[in-house]
């Protein structure tokens, strides 16, 4: 059911709002948003005699018509709702001083911490007042970086956002994730990181999920659902996802499925190549719990099992890495507060679970 909150009370919590800012910005009070309340005419919300029956109990929905957000009459009430709030916004005076200030503070330079791939390096920068930091490249420290990716020139509007990004292991290829219109799906394609160029891959309907390349760098692992059916895109719920592989110079129509669970359908995965190429991790979640499973898959014998190492469902395993068969993770199983453990995946038994790094007074985050 629909909930239209009144827009008075809207408006007291604008008002609020900006009181607390103006009182920690000691903008002089003589021009407080307080003083300066007119009386407003709200728009009329129609109501309807719509009424649910559940189990003998009838219940009101006065305002399911508005749950049609792309109907005339939805689209017209929101019109109306954003000229009255912004009519009474634009007339307080301390709103210019608010941003200026606000820009100020937000306008200085700043870096994501680099990264190596291969023989390249990779670093973000923002000058400042970017909505999105930029993407570059360089070939030593001290070479001058060069431009890979600006997120800023997506689209005209500002409204498609790098979703994510991965680099192949020799640092000559970058898959990366495009979200339009704060869409949870995506488009991924792929960069050639010593041209700036794309390659004609694309790849769709990608959602909750990154990219992992595989040890030879001629294709990557990825989630996603099955195409929506029409006019389902951004309304209906997503069931079944699954594992595929992409393989370069490849139509997605051929990428290789990986995993599915068809008896699971709120399982969700995530594929994660390790370090040296030997195996599929493969991280399964369900829905937001912390709690996941741990299942693999070895890359080096064709058409390998997959193995359930981890299926408890008891506690959180974050892979950290392998040395050979050994598998460390980061786990709050009988830790809250985290520790590190190692299982040797030919003596996967818990009793041959080995502790690495116990548990501390201090909340282990990451390793």
């Amino acid at each position: 059911m629909t909930t239209v909150k009144n827009s008075r009370s809207i408006r007291d919590s604008l008002l609020i709002g900006l009181s607390v800012l103006v009182a920690l910005m000691g903008v002089p009070r003589h021009g407080r948003a307080a003083e300066i309340q007119t009386a407003l005419t709200y728009p009329v919300t129609a109501r309807t005699n719509q009424v649910d029956d559940y189990h003998g109990t009838p219940v009101a929905d006065p305002y399911r018509w508005l749950e049609d957000d792309n109907s005339a009459a939805t689209k017209a009430w929101v019109e109306s709702e954003n000229k009255l709030t912004f009519s009474f916004l634009e007339k307080i005076p301390e709103r210019a001083t608010i941003k200026e200030r606000l820009t100020q503070l937000w306008n200085y330079e700043r870096f994501g911490v680099p990264f190596k791939e291969g023989g390249r390096y990779f670093l973000t920068r923002n000058d400042g007042l970017q909505n999105q930091s930029v993407l570059y490249t360089m070939t030593s420290l001290d070479a001058e970086p060069s431009l890979l990716l600006d997120p800023n020139k997506l689209s005209a509007d500002g409204t498609v956002a790098l979703a994510g990004s991965r680099v192949s292991h020799d640092g000559n290829l970058m898959a990366y994730g495009l979200a339009m219109a704060g869409s949870d799906w995506q488009d991924w394609k792929v960069r050639d990181v010593r041209t700036g160029k794309d390659l004609p891959d694309e790849v769709h309907w990608v959602k909750f999920s990154g990219a992992s390349w595989s040890g030879d760098n001629k294709g990557f692992f990825y989630s996603r659902y099955d195409e929506p059916k029409k006019g389902e895109v951004l309304k209906g719920v997503n069931y079944f996802h699954k594992l595929y592989y992409h393989r370069l110079g490849t139509p997605q129509s051929e990428d290789k499925l990986i995993y599915e669970r068809p008896d699971q359908k709120e399982w969700g995965f995530g594929g994660e190549v390790t370090d040296d190429g030997h195996y599929l991790i493969i991280h399964i979640s369900q829905g937001t719990d912390t709690r996941n499973r741990v299942f693999y898959r070895d890359l080096q014998t064709p058409d390998s099992p997959v193995v359930e190492l981890l299926n408890q469902f008891d506690a959180a395993y974050s892979f950290i890495g392998n040395v050979g068969t050994l598998f460390y993770f980061r786990t709050d199983l009988s830790a809250p507060r985290g520790r590190v453990i190692a299982i040797d995946a030919a003596r996967p038994e818990r009793a041959n679970w080995q502790e690495i790094i116990p548990q501390s007074a201090n909340r282990l985050q990451g390793v």
